[in-house]
């Protein structure tokens, strides 16, 4: 059996006798067939593969090898407070980063937050994560950022915001412009970048200023829209009738829009990050799939921060896989009929995990499939310690409703092990814990000891909290 010593750099890996969901364009699955990695790519695909000499080799017997999964919208900085929030509404989310303590987060808190979610993903599976980094207060936190992604062998995009300023502002400084020449420009396609920031309504439509910036810079802009009780129709109308809706735009939640809205999305080419354990919970709408199916979407997944939810695509592809289902026979409930087949299946999901982000961030020819000449970005799910992992009978369905993060035996990104026998390789968590203890014992100083407790365990006000509390207005 191989050990992680045997995955010297340049060294060719090959996982052997697996279950292989390609997920390409025809979706292939290959029972007892191989994955060849050769340097940072997959060399071929398939059975009782001849390989160079000295190459490692990985028993995926009853295992499975997929491509890795990508999170398309992930608040990374807020990490470090994990689970925090876990009986919050969206308003005492807002509330909490928005108006109240957000602002605290010093450079290194961003550090912190972001290197414990990085290693978190790669555990999970997840082999590219956007970082819908809203809390880059100062350039400074920005750099704190990237430094943090880069110090992990992740494929990540960074998503620019900062929800203490309006977009039309930090968009516009020098330090940001000298950010992205000096951090981001050369990345490649393992570190990428966006705009992030919303669009809430306004007759002013003020974030015109940052669009421009965007389309000046030729990055991509991704926005949470379809908030209910934040963002609208209104913003959706002003992207559209000033030419600021993209093929490369990605709407995260888009849960509570009209069909003139997702009519706009769909005309214009763009794709939805859907995060449905946060539209459950949070109340942004109920979890868009059903309507976006209807237009013909692209659909990717995310898991929107862990101060609430897991962060593993495991969860995300169970829970939209349900929601989509339960909507369905409700609808023919209330219409007195029942639903005897699912339009929405196990194996539509696990493409949303995998191809859909791939195709919503640009890499669709580099990531989110396994053929021959794509970047090796794989994971195979083996666990023989595990009753769950057999028999293995349909593949996608065992993704989706039995395998968990646990199950995750090995990953590897852009052709590097990073993930071998169910252990992390090459990532210091002792230190990563040590610096989020730290980033905790901070907080909790800043806050007190009551408002610590209080803000974990917020109770019914007495008084109506604003349901919008963005922090910029369009008022003096």
């Amino acid at each position: 059996m191989s050990q992680p010593a045997d995955f010297a750099a340049g060294r060719p890996v090959v996982l052997r006798n697996g279950t292989v969901l390609t997920m390409d364009d025809a979706h292939r699955v290959l029972h007892g067939s191989d994955v060849l990695v050769d340097g940072e790519r997959i060399s071929a695909v398939g059975p009782n593969l001849s390989v160079p000499d000295g190459t490692a080799e990985i028993d995926a017997v009853g295992g499975i090898i997929m491509p890795g999964m990508v999170d398309t919208h992930r608040h990374m900085w807020q990490t470090a407070m994990r689970a925090y929030g876990a009986d919050w509404t969206l308003t005492q989310y807002f509330v909490w980063y928005y108006l109240q303590w957000g602002k605290v987060f010093r450079p290194e808190d961003i550090y912190a937050g972001n290197l414990l979610s990085a290693i978190e993903a790669l555990d999970a599976g997840v082999t590219t994560s956007v970082d819908w980094s809203h809390g880059l207060q100062t350039v400074a936190h920005a750099d704190a950022a990237v430094d943090a992604l880069q110090a992990v062998p992740g494929r990540f995009v960074l998503g620019y915001g900062n929800i203490q300023q309006g977009p039309w502002e930090w968009s516009a400084t020098p330090e940001f412009r000298d950010f992205v020449v000096r951090r981001m420009q050369g990345g490649g396609d393992m570190l990428g970048f966006q705009m992030a920031f919303d669009v809430p309504d306004s007759d002013e439509f003020p974030e015109r200023a940052a669009f421009e910036v965007a389309r000046e810079l030729d990055v991509a802009v991704t926005t949470h829209a379809g908030v209910r009780g934040a963002t609208s129709d209104k913003g959706i109308r002003a992207m559209h009738e000033n030419g600021f809706m993209t093929p490369r735009t990605i709407y995260v939640h888009a849960a509570s829009l009209s069909d003139d809205s997702y009519q706009r999305i769909a005309a214009t080419g763009g794709s939805v990050s859907v995060s449905t354990e946060s539209e459950q919970s949070a109340g942004q709408g109920y979890p868009p799939t059903w309507r976006l199916r209807k237009h013909g979407i692209p659909v990717s997944l995310s898991m929107d921060t862990g101060v609430w939810w897991s962060g593993d695509l495991f969860s995300a592809m169970r829970a939209t896989l349900s929601a989509d289902r339960v909507r369905e026979h409700l609808e023919a409930h209330q219409r007195d009929e029942t639903i005897t087949n699912h339009h929405l299946r196990a194996e539509h999901v696990v493409n949303w995990a995998t191809r859909g982000g791939a195709a919503a961030l640009g890499l669709a020819d580099v990531i989110g499939s396994l053929e021959a000449g794509k970047k090796a970005d794989i994971v195979l799910i083996k666990n023989d310690a595990s009753p769950v992992m057999f028999p293995l009978l349909n593949p996608y369905g065992h993704v989706v409703f039995q395998a968990q993060r646990g199950d995750v035996h090995t990953v590897l990104v852009n052709g590097r092990v990073v993930k071998f026998a169910h252990q992390l390789v090459g990532m210091d968590l002792a230190r990563t814990r040590a610096l989020v203890d730290q980033t905790v014992a901070y907080l909790q100083s800043q806050l007190g000891e009551e408002k610590w407790i209080e803000g974990m365990h917020p109770e019914i006000p007495e008084a109506k909290v604003l349901d919008n509390p963005y922090t910029y207005t369009y008022t003096t």
